[in-house]
């Protein structure tokens, strides 16, 4: 089994990549090369997310970027894990261009983040159900061989 976590691309963002790259296309065809190729980029740059990837069978994971549902990133071995912590954050997001900030958005959610050799961790997994969080950090605790940590409250307990 496979799961994959990837950060959602915002609404806004994705219509303005997609007006970007229409615009880059139409620009490239018809009037500049080199601006079609920076609309397109930025375009790009828009649609473009990170997450990660854990391979359970074959105990494997990466870090990814994905652009338009491709992915890309290099498989590395699972460290040992110690233990899956289910954490409610704020996630912040930010739309940027040439170094301006057009908007940040502010949500809350619940990050799955695997820890290993003390305080490094990679998350693996975020949502916005806490029902789902605890169902996927069993799926990590029985595949994994790990302890579950619910750190949603303000005292962390161990399930």
């Amino acid at each position: 089994m496979t799961i994959v976590y990837v950060r959602t691309v915002l609404f806004m963002k994705k219509v303005l990549a997609v007006v970007l790259l229409v615009a880059g296309v139409k620009i490239l065809m018809y009037n500049s090369l080199l601006l079609g190729v920076v609309f397109i980029a930025l375009g790009i740059n828009f649609a473009a997310t990170s997450g990660a990837e854990i391979h359970l069978e074959d105990k494997t994971y990466r870090l990814i970027t994905s652009i338009l549902g491709m992915r890309w990133g290099r498989w590395k071995p699972i460290p040992k894990f110690e233990y899956v912590s289910v954490f409610k954050t704020k996630e912040a997001v930010s739309v940027n261009s040439y170094g301006a900030t057009i908007g940040t958005f502010k949500n809350d959610v619940i990050q799955l983040n695997l820890f290993y050799s003390g305080n490094k961790y990679i998350t693996f997994y975020q949502t916005e159900e806490l029902e789902d969080a605890f169902r996927v950090a069993e799926h990590f605790r029985l595949a994994l061989d790990v302890d579950i940590l619910d750190a949603t409250t303000r005292d962390s307990k161990w399930v």
